[in-house]
């Protein structure tokens, strides 16, 4: 209970209320097993620094509740990094990241990568990919 009741306060104070923590604990109560100190509030700072305030934030967690799980070094950055390369400004991959959270699930590498690839090897060229998957992002989670 110790544990539990700093978490709730934290997502209460991000604008989540009672039916989306009760939705996100049956996708995954994963969430309140992590430390609040040395994992959710550095990734909400992450996200904010992105251009995803708080309630966007908690909208991204229901939606996608292993969210707040994803290694930041491994798995957030890259994808970030990977998006600016596409030509993605931040204020992209934060409208891309908070309308398809679940992205941030998929892998790099035999995923998104390969995805994108196949969408230039049909004539797109980076800038129609970019419109695109700000526009519709769950074209990259689609098989």
């Amino acid at each position: 209970e110790d544990n539990l009741k700093p978490k709730v306060q934290w997502l209460k104070e991000l604008g989540m209320d009672g039916s989306q923590m009760a939705k996100m604990v049956v996708k995954s109560a994963q969430l309140f097993g992590l430390s609040l100190e040395d994992n959710l509030k550095p990734k909400l700072q992450w996200f904010k620094d992105l251009g995803i305030d708080g309630s966007q934030v908690a909208a991204m967690i229901v939606k996608f509740p292993t969210l707040m799980a994803v290694s930041l070094e491994d798995n957030l950055k890259p994808k970030v990094q990977w998006l600016k390369e596409l030509g993605m400004d931040d204020q992209q991959v934060a409208k891309t990241f908070a309308r398809q959270p679940s992205l941030l699930g998929l892998s790099l590498e035999t995923n998104l990568r390969p995805k994108a690839q196949a969408m230039r090897d049909q004539g797109f060229a980076d800038t129609q990919l970019v419109s695109l998957l700000v526009r519709d992002p769950r074209l990259l989670t689609s098989r």
